[in-house]
């Protein structure tokens, strides 16, 4: 048996990392050992299943297994829905699934950089300061 057709691939948002194995299979996809139908969150499921969505009947030739870790719910859902769509793109190969994801959301396929602001000196946070008073 090859395993040559088992594909790799990882998605970040904020400090949430999603690790995606895509292989052959039947389409069943989990989140963390549970399927991903039965996530709590019904906003965040449905941004999850968006390359599913797009990819069609093709989603039903591939098992997909993603571990997530750190962060928030947004953004896990966001590093796992990153890891989905680069492994779908990776395992078919396909030039004109990668251009339909890159149309429809850049993140689908681009990690989002963004992260959060070291905190400065003489405050609460990033941005906060200590007020000042004249009396």
């Amino acid at each position: 048996m090859k395993n040559a057709n088992i594909i790799a691939t990882s998605g970040k948002r904020k400090t949430a990392i999603a690790r995606a194995v895509t292989k052959k299979g039947k389409g069943i996809i989990t989140i963390n050992g549970e399927p991903v139908e039965f996530h709590p969150v019904l906003i965040l499921k449905d941004k999850i299943m968006e390359p599913l969505k797009l990819l069609g009947d093709r989603v039903n030739e591939v098992d997909i297994e993603v571990k997530v870790a750190g962060g928030g719910n947004t953004g896990q859902a966001d590093a796992a829905r990153t890891a989905i769509a680069k492994g779908i793109v990776q395992y078919f190969k396909d030039d004109s699934i990668e251009d339909m994801y890159r149309q429809y959301d850049r993140t689908l396929l681009v990690n989002d950089i963004r992260r959060k602001m070291p905190k400065k000196p003489e405050g609460k946070g990033a941005r906060a300061r200590k007020q000042k008073s004249y009396r």
